[in-house]
């Protein structure tokens, strides 16, 4: 593909900036400059300047800001990473929708995992829309003070999941959402994530224990990280000042967490606003962020423990009121979790299928209480309806 037609690549003046400081993450990444791309590289930089979904307009100038920052903390990283420029925005917001996700299917197709910078959140519709074109079944998990439900006719940064959701043909198999306040959910979201046997984690959970986001950061092939999740005082510069959220170690952690692991495919960060930015604060933490999502990926342990070998431990624990045997396989090699869920019974299939699916050590421990986890329950539902 000639990318070169939804972008605009970096001033060479700028680019001499970015490379100036020597062991910086500046100094290592190339700068798009051609026409096309090999597979050479693990991570692509995108800036997409689209604010037609905020309230805020400022929020398309967001990458630029971030880069600022971003190339000037040190790295020793190993992974090859290009930066491709900015996607500018169309003549509508399905122009620059239609231009994301053109560019994140040739990206994906190359396994080269695209990190982008927004631009407003209903960008997550156009790298969802990636997947719509390679007819590749998704996880998609957002980091976020509400669900994005609102159903009105047009799409913006409220409404965007509606128009996942409810689009046909569907290859979303699940969605989560991290962080939410209750005070911001509208009930019938709420219910429509429970029917939908979808993930729903709050705040208060994750900040008293931020590892149970380990195993939903491990099952997700796209993260739509919304800047409002985090608190106000972390980020001064978002389109929507909340005194609650995530604080910025947490929020760092969580992008640790995305890049560890090994079905992610596509990161966004969305909805910071320059104009309200002090001192850089916001963009300094979007930097940081992305540092360590480079970070985590370079930790990855393409793990596949549907192989039997040495490396995996199988658990069974039976539940009394069910009969109902649970299978879980633990990794020596990262400590991780996994449990097997049945698919169906079939006659043409001679023997048992599973889905494997992350979990952690809690719920091994509930199962062990004779109670079975949630995730169990709700990933059975889904194999059963789907």
């Amino acid at each position: 593909m000639d990318f070169s037609i939804f972008l605009t690549t970096h001033n060479p003046d700028i680019i001499n900036q970015y490379q100036q400081g020597e062991n910086t993450l500046g100094s290592k990444v190339e700068f798009h400059q051609g026409k096309s791309i090999e597979k050479e590289f693990d991570l692509a930089i995108i800036g997409v300047k689209e604010s037609r979904g905020s309230s805020v307009s400022s929020v398309k100038e967001s990458p630029d800001y971030v880069r600022e920052h971003l190339y000037g903390l040190f790295s020793d990283s190993k992974s090859k990473i290009i930066d491709l420029g900015n996607i500018i925005q169309g003549e509508t917001l399905h122009d620059t929708l239609y231009a994301l996700s053109e560019m994140v299917q040739e990206l994906v197709k190359k396994d080269i995992i695209p990190v982008v910078i927004g631009g407003s959140q209903e960008l997550t519709l156009g790298i969802y829309k990636a997947y719509e074109k390679l007819e590749q079944v998704v996880n998609l998990t957002t980091i976020d003070r509400k669900i994005d439900f609102q159903h009105i006719n047009e799409t913006n940064n409220n409404s965007y999941l509606k128009d996942i959701i409810l689009s046909q043909p569907n290859y979303l198999f699940n969605y989560s959402n991290l962080g939410s306040q209750a005070y911001y959910l509208n009930p019938e979201n709420v219910k429509l994530m429970d029917k939908l046997y979808f993930d729903n984690t709050r705040l208060g959970d994750l900040q008293a224990d931020i590892s149970l986001a380990e195993p939903i950061l491990r099952n997700t092939n796209i993260l739509s990280f919304d800047l409002n999740s985090i608190r106000q005082s972390e980020v001064p510069g978002t389109s929507f000042a909340s005194p609650n959220g995530f604080f910025g170690n947490e929020a760092c952690q969580l992008s640790r967490y995305a890049g560890m692991s090994d079905k992610m495919n596509v990161v966004g960060f969305f909805e910071m606003t320059p104009e309200y930015d002090i001192h850089g604060q916001t963009a300094h933490l979007v930097a940081q962020m992305i540092w360590f999502f480079i970070e985590g990926f370079q930790l990855r342990k393409n793990e596949t423990p549907l192989t039997n070998n040495k490396n995996y431990t199988k658990y069974k624990v039976v539940l009394s009121a069910s009969e109902e045997e649970l299978i879980f396989v633990k990794s020596a090699k990262s400590d991780r979790w996994w449990m097997k869920i049945p698919y169906p019974p079939s006659g043409q299939v001679k023997y048992q299928r599973y889905h494997l699916v992350p979990c952690s050590y809690k719920d091994y421990q509930t199962a062990l209480k004779d109670e079975m986890p949630d995730i169990w329950i709700k990933t059975y539902n889904k194999i059963n309806i789907n």
